[in-house]
């Protein structure tokens, strides 16, 4: 089993010699892993050759030549990934709150950008996402409620069965199931007393699909 330090290196050693095609210089190693002296990059390196992780190449400089990598990572390293991995789970993101958007009869869109909401950063760790307030209760049967926060990913094209924010005519904005049919444009309901409306395509766009809902329970 190698030490924090050594795996540290051979990993820094192997990244640098494939993009570079040779081996990192001994300050560069040193400060890569946090290193004060010179004389414990040459310790690990010949620790880590004396274990036939790497091999040194005569006659030339800066010639180290990673042979295996471990299969096993050290105990430190270990801990210090799931510690990154948890402060990024608890870690929150801002994201842009633009109002209430209609789960029921659809309502004058809002692009009020000056209101922040704060999220679980793993949320949104990929993509552009904003905050809608659902007002309404035309999604109840897919478990969407009247003031629930959807949190929307912000993309122009969505697939037939996902939930969108489906912005109308440049004018009014709901959220729906989308279903495309021909020309046309379905906007679906989730609940029975609701109608589902369908429009020419050409009079929708895609402003979202829905990617989670926070819900406040009082």
């Amino acid at each position: 089993m190698l030490t924090e330090k050594q795996y540290k290196l051979l990993l820094y050693i192997n990244k640098i010699t494939k993009e570079t095609g040779c081996s990192p210089s001994f300050d560069e190693m040193k400060d890569a892993i946090g290193l004060k002296s010179k004389s414990g990059i040459h310790s690990l390196i010949n620790a880590l050759a004396e274990r036939e992780f790497i091999k040194k190449l005569p006659h030339k400089a800066r010639a180290l030549e990673v042979i295996k990598m471990p299969k096993f990572k050290p105990k430190a390293i270990i801990e210090e990934e799931k510690k990154r991995e948890t402060a990024l789970q608890t870690a929150a993101a801002q994201i842009p709150f633009y109002g209430k958007i209609a789960a029921g009869k659809p309502i004058e869109a809002l692009a009020d950008t000056t209101n922040m909401l704060s999220v679980p950063f793993e949320m949104v760790a990929r993509g552009q996402f904003y905050a809608l307030t659902v007002e309404g209760d035309s999604m109840v049967d897919a478990g969407i409620l009247d003031g629930d926060t959807a949190i929307i990913k912000k993309v122009d094209t969505a697939d037939n069965g996902q939930i969108v924010v489906a912005l109308v005519d440049n004018f009014e904005a709901t959220l729906k199931i989308l279903q495309k049919k021909d020309n046309e444009v379905w906007l679906v309901p989730c609940n029975a007393n609701y109608e589902t409306r369908k429009l020419d395509a050409k009079r929708v766009k895609v402003q979202g699909v829905l990617s989670s809902i926070i819900r406040a329970y009082h």
